[in-house]
């Protein structure tokens, strides 16, 4: 409200300004040289009956020297009214051109969508003022179908390849193809529910897709054992902003409290893989870290809608406004007390600004907002594991360098991870909720931070359900004080790698 205030202030200066000098230009100085041109030995003093009540004091201020001496002046006197005038004019001019300037700034920097920004998402935030909080499911975004995007099967992978999906097989019918000797390309799948394989003899023999789609549900590294002690998140908020969401899933339909969308391009109507992805990491009843916690959902894109589909965070800090708008209305014992946003920013970005202040106003306010960019709003570092698609998820010691940074890790590109400076959660080989159905499930092989974020978020939500008082600060370092150090053959030499989070050491540790 307070920006829309400056800008209508701006604008309303900035037009009174330009009018008066344009008047002045039309008006006044025409009154002004008629008077000094006018016959010297005949001066008349000038009047100023003519002009309108608001305007006669300005000009008495130029003219009222000749009107004192009844027309009477010296030439050195009469230039001193011009100079007077000029001088007034250029005073209004420079107002007129600082406030322009200031205009253009509050342009640029499109705050909380100004009078003066042009963005799509700055008029809609202008147009259409937040109504009343009334917690919903605002859209049931639809079913996606996967059988026609995706790649063909390669010959060959690349291990460390940052490439999430360089083997696509999701909702893809492989039956008609023999496949038994494709087993070190299968290692690194990503497949669903409805991925369509092949008869057991045209399958290698040691890829199991059911096994490896079930294992891949476990959270892992001693999670079920927290759960079970009665820690699930229960009473505790999480928000999720993230892409459109399949609103119905049965990993987390029943926890789910609201959902509503700001800045979601409409031609969009289908659910993501992203944000069933995100949810049910979060507060899946399988999969889920804190599965009884309630959840908050809002589907936003930081991007125009139209290409070249510039980045945009102005959408993100109003989504984050949102949430902390909504936790105003719930009661104390059931507050959201974690925002989890699977995306980063940078200074260069457009909405920098706006979406830092938006984080700032969220750690005021008791509100921990895990993102990429964690590092710069918190000062805290954390890094996602890799793990076999086979490997027990429980043990520490089945994990190991995400997929897309062991490269650099094993060439020793990561010393403050050596040291046990980063927290390390599961990233690769999880099986989370898939938007092609409300029961169906997809299994990712190689992740990124974005299944990191919802871990970490969730973790924060058990810590909280112990631990009312729990800070971000002092979740961390209990969270590196009880984590556990894994020690990695890195081709004949020893890489100790810490610290990797321990759910159960965590709790204990926070619930003295």
């Amino acid at each position: 409200m307070v920006f829309r205030i400056l800008d209508v202030l701006i604008a309303t200066v900035f037009a009174g300004c330009l009018v008066f000098w344009l008047w002045a230009e039309l008006v006044f100085y025409q009154a002004v040289r008629a008077y000094i041109d006018q016959d010297p030995l005949h001066p008349t003093a000038p009047t100023l009956d003519g002009f309108p009540r608001p305007t006669k004091a300005l000009a008495r201020f130029w003219l009222g020297p000749a009107e004192k001496k009844q027309g009477v002046l010296s030439w050195d006197e009469k230039m001193a009214v011009v100079r007077r005038y000029r001088w007034t004019e250029v005073l209004f001019a420079g107002l007129a051109l600082l406030v322009f300037l200031a205009g253009l700034w509050r342009f640029w920097q499109g705050d909380q969508g100004g009078l003066l920004s042009l963005s799509a998402s700055s008029k809609r935030q202008a147009s259409q003022p937040i109504a009343a909080i009334q917690l919903s499911i605002s859209r049931h975004p639809l079913i996606a179908d996967f059988s026609r995007t995706g790649r063909s099967l390669p010959e060959t992978v690349d291990p460390y390849s940052s490439d999430p999906s360089q083997v696509d097989v999701r909702s893809k019918d492989l039956t008609s193809m023999d496949l038994s000797g494709r087993g070190s390309v299968l290692a690194f799948a990503n497949f669903d529910s409805k991925t369509k394989w092949p008869d057991k003899d045209k399958m290698p023999p040691d890829f199991k897709p059911e096994t490896v789609m079930e294992t891949g549900k476990n959270p892992g590294l001693g999670l079920a054992s927290v759960h079970a002690a009665g820690i699930t998140g229960k009473g505790v908020g999480i928000a999720i902003i993230d892409q459109a969401l399949l609103v119905d899933h049965a990993e987390y339909k029943a926890e789910l409290r609201h959902y509503e969308e700001i800045h979601w391009p409409a031609q969009y109507p289908t659910a993501t893989m992203h944000g069933a992805a995100v949810a049910s990491i979060a507060v899946g009843k399988t999969v889920g870290v804190a599965p009884d916690a309630d959840l908050y959902y809002i589907a936003e894109q930081h991007t125009s809608f139209e290409p070249p589909y510039d980045l945009d965070f102005i959408p993100l800090a109003q989504s984050i406004e949102r949430v902390l708008q909504i936790n105003q209305t719930l009661p104390k014992e059931n507050k959201i007390r974690v925002i989890s946003i699977s995306r980063g920013w940078a200074p260069t970005d457009r909405g920098y600004a706006e979406v830092t202040r938006a984080v700032n106003k969220a750690k005021s306010q008791g509100v921990f907002v895990v993102s990429s960019s964690v590092a710069q709003t918190h000062g805290l570092s954390f890094h996602g594991l890799g793990r076999d698609p086979l490997a027990s998820p429980e043990k520490p010691e089945s994990y190991g360098p995400g997929s897309w940074w062991a490269k650099d890790f094993y060439d020793g590109r990561y010393p403050n991870v050596e040291r046990g400076d980063v927290l390390l959660v599961p990233m690769d080989s999880r099986t989370t909720a898939s938007p092609t159905g409300t029961e169906d499930y997809v299994f990712y092989r190689s992740g990124g931070w974005s299944w990191s974020i919802p871990y970490i978020a969730g973790l924060y939500a058990l810590a909280c359900q112990v631990d009312p008082k729990v800070t971000p600060d002092s979740f961390w370092d209990a969270a590196l004080a009880t984590g556990d150090t894994v020690d990695i053959d890195a081709g004949g030499r020893v890489v100790h790698m810490g610290r990797v989070v321990n759910p159960a050491a965590l709790i204990k540790r926070l619930s003295k």
